[in-house]
């Protein structure tokens, strides 16, 4: 795992060149913008110490324009946001398909600074809303910062980037009452949905435990377009990125994410930062999917279409290097707020392709930027620059902060030598790839882009039997807000072209048929669109039926790093039993809280010395947790199950499918929950391991066997025949 004490150059010059920009004020006498020292900040300048404020008053204006300034406009979209900075470390040379030096040298660390995001809501909205999740990495390589921006989800809502203002229109809040927030489960957006039959694939994916991760540090990252490599001879091939945590792709439920809403809206915020202060720190591998130009059109979808995945099973991903997030930004504004992502910002050896929806990102980025902070300058901003020197003929604007020299501004020019001179290919000089293009100009798509429903039923038909029934209850909870009763028909009968099962389960939960046909045709620009059942989704012989990587019941469960244990525990626990399983799991890399019905400290029943709480049931709850141990002791035991906040967090716990872990002696506090009527007798000697509850009276055995259970994150096949009124 790669430390602050591995730097490289290149992380030591972005680190330096941020440096030069930072400030602590420990020990410094207050002072204007300016520099001035000021011996009263708390009192304005008056006539008399009871009379009017003067205009006079320059500190006091400076002061108050300024906090009247301070909030720049968020952004339109991926408002809420938390980033870090780390390292990403290249351990595959790319050369072969890439000139860009960073994918060329393992030698190579460079530094990165990672935004993630939710898309819908704004600044101060849930971290746990449904949505699509923002995974933006710049890299600041040694010729210019190549900018990364993707989604925790490979594909898109539309193809064509001039109808991407109607999905945002339509699923921000609705504007005649600006509600709801930070929701996709109202009427206009399903409008624009029902109404735009390419959005099928990427409705599987955000009606998926994909939408609701249980830690940014647990979620994947996908470009979502399809890019070009070239390399030293102009050779091109087509590449999708991806980014898989080492930790794996988990997720929390429906039910607990809005409970954490409630309890904690910056959950996902919070744990990414802990986890970096604590050492930590999440890793990703990266990784690529080549295609040579020769193949193309070999697929039965088209490479340019983004709301198509390349399946795995036909061209693997190759891993090529780790990024290691391991430090935090030390302003929130100055780094988080203010960093610039722009899809065109691209290095020598990468290129764009035809994909319409990046074509429109390659305008938008720029313009958002003008905008949002302030100017043409906004490359300026420490967050933003590279690590490499700016040299152009652009001049002043907005916020300009670097002092040119000299008489010329233009170019070409004599009298200054011709400086700064273009960069041809050989002095590592940016080539478009000649791409050759003959075609009329037309407002048309491919027939090629037409097929919105297969790639939708091989994700639906790669999920396993509870991530099914989540995007079956996700999409009955979505449509069951919907009012307008023509916007619910028109959407299962798109839904029914992905899979009449689907469509039929939807149905019955909000009380409807599917309609056969319906009474007015969709958008009639688009054939595909006009009459989507000529399209349905049939799959070819000899076509990929499943995908094992788009399930999440695929993903690395081999280990408990980071997961958080909650320990139920009061005065009088067994604290040997205590001690031995919270030492067991933090060997693991868990990370363990005792939680009792008071803060402050509790006794053992061993020992004089006390221990200290971390967590009240007042102040916390299970959904803020991976799973819950309850050791053994008289008085501890009798005092849980008298508690109903306690019974209610382990019931909650039980009822999100987490493991649960009791010590033989503390079965009482399980069998006073909803659950626990139905735990056979505890033996002396052997666990009781029931759908990811363990109980025993060895305490060796019962953290070996619950260490295990929490390996597994979830025992979701528990939830449909074992609900229980938490």
């Amino acid at each position: 795992m790669a430390t602050d004490k591995n730097d490289t150059a290149g992380e030591n010059k972005k680190v330096a060149g941020l440096q030069q920009h930072t400030e602590d004020s420990t020990g410094q006498f207050l002072t204007t913008n300016h520099g001035l020292k000021i011996n009263d900040d708390q009192n304005s300048l008056k006539a008399g110490n009871r009379g009017p404020s003067l205009l006079e008053d320059f500190l006091l204006r400076e002061k108050i324009t300024h906090f009247d300034h301070e909030r720049i406009p968020e952004r339109v979209v991926h408002a809420r946001g938390s980033a870090a900075h780390g390292v990403f470390k290249l351990n595959k040379d790319m050369s072969e398909f890439t000139r860009a030096k960073f994918l060329n040298d393992t030698s190579l660390e460079t530094p990165v600074f990672v935004r993630f995001s939710t898309v819908a809501g704004s600044r101060g909205s849930t971290d746990l809303a449904r949505d699509v999740r923002g995974f933006a990495v710049k890299f600041y390589t040694e010729e210019g910062n190549f900018d990364l921006v993707g989604n925790n989800m490979p594909v898109f809502f539309i193809q064509d980037a001039i109808k991407f203002p109607d999905l945002i229109h339509a699923v921000k809040p609705e504007p005649h009452n600006e509600i709801p927030q930070a929701a996709s489960a109202h009427d206009t957006f399903w409008d624009f949905i029902s109404n735009t039959p390419e959005a099928a694939h990427m409705i599987m994916w955000a009606m998926s435990d994909r939408a609701l991760p249980r830690s940014y540090r647990m979620m994947e990252g996908f470009g979502v377009h399809t890019f070009r490599l070239v390399n030293e001879t102009g050779k091109s091939v087509f590449v999708k990125f991806h980014w898989k945590p080492l930790l794996g792709v988990h997720s929390v439920a429906w039910d607990e994410a809005q409970n954490i809403s409630g309890k904690d809206p910056d959950f996902h915020r919070r744990d990414l930062w802990d986890a970096i202060e604590a050492g930590d720190f999440p890793q990703w591998q990266f990784g690529v999917q080549i295609v040579p130009e020769e193949d193309e059109h070999k697929f039965e979808f088209d490479l340019l279409d983004p709301t198509k995945i390349i399946p795995e099973e036909l061209v693997p991903v190759t891993i090529i290097g780790t990024m290691t997030l391991n430090r935090n930004p030390d302003n929130f504004f100055a780094e988080t707020e203010q960093v610039a992502f722009h899809v065109g910002h691209v290095v020598p050896g990468i290129d764009f392709s035809n994909d319409p929806l990046l074509q429109g990102r390659l305008f938008s980025y720029t313009d958002t930027q003008l905008i949002r902070l302030g100017g043409p300058n906004f490359h300026e901003i420490p967050i933003n620059r590279p690590v490499v020197p700016v040299h152009n003929n652009q001049r002043d604007g907005f916020s300009r902060q670097t002092i040119n020299k000299g008489k010329t501004a233009h170019g070409p020019n004599t009298m200054s030598g011709g400086c700064p001179f273009q960069a041809g290919k050989v002095q590592g000089g940016f080539t478009s790839f000649p791409e050759k293009i003959e075609a009329h100009k037309v407002r048309e798509r491919s027939q090629s882009f037409f097929d919105h429903f297969s790639q939708a039923t091989l994700f639906l038909n790669s999920q396993s039997e509870p991530e099914k029934n989540h995007i079956i209850d996700a999409l009955s909870f979505e449509l069951g807000k919907v009012e307008t009763l023509v916007i619910r028909e028109r959407m299962l009968f798109l839904l029914a072209q992905i899979d009449d099962g689907l469509a039929a389960a939807v149905a019955f939960a909000i009380g409807m048929h599917v309609p056969k046909e319906l009474a007015k045709q969709l958008n009639q620009n688009i054939p595909a669109d006009a009459d989507p059942e000529q399209y349905r989704s049939i799959v070819k012989e000899g076509s990929l039926q499943r995908s094992e990587p788009l399930s999440m019941a695929n993903t690395i469960k081999d280990n408990i790093r980071t997961r958080k244990i909650a320990l139920l525990a009061c005065d009088g626990v067994n604290d040997k039993n205590l001690a031995a399983v919270k030492a067991a799991v933090e060997a693991a890399g868990g990370i363990c809280e005792v939680i009792a019905t008071k803060l402050g400290f509790i006794s053992g029943m061993n020992s004089d010395k006390p221990i200290p709480v971390n967590k009240s049931l007042l102040t916390t709850g299970s959904v803020l947790y991976d799973a819950v141990y309850v050791p053994g002791g008289i008085n501890s035991t009798a005092t849980l199950e008298a508690d109903p906040d306690a019974i209610h967090f382990l019931n909650e716990a039980f009822k999100h499918c987490k493991a649960i872990a009791a010590d033989a002696d503390a079965l009482q506090v399980l069998r006073a929950t909803y659950f626990g009527r139905k735990l056979p007798e505890s033996n002396d000697e052997e666990t009781v391991l029931m759908e990811g509850v363990v109980v025993s009276n060895n305490i060796t055995t019962l953290a070996t066997n619950f260490i295990n259970a929490v390996k597994q994150h979830r025992f979701w096949d528990r939830e449909k025949a074992r609900k229980v009124p938490a």
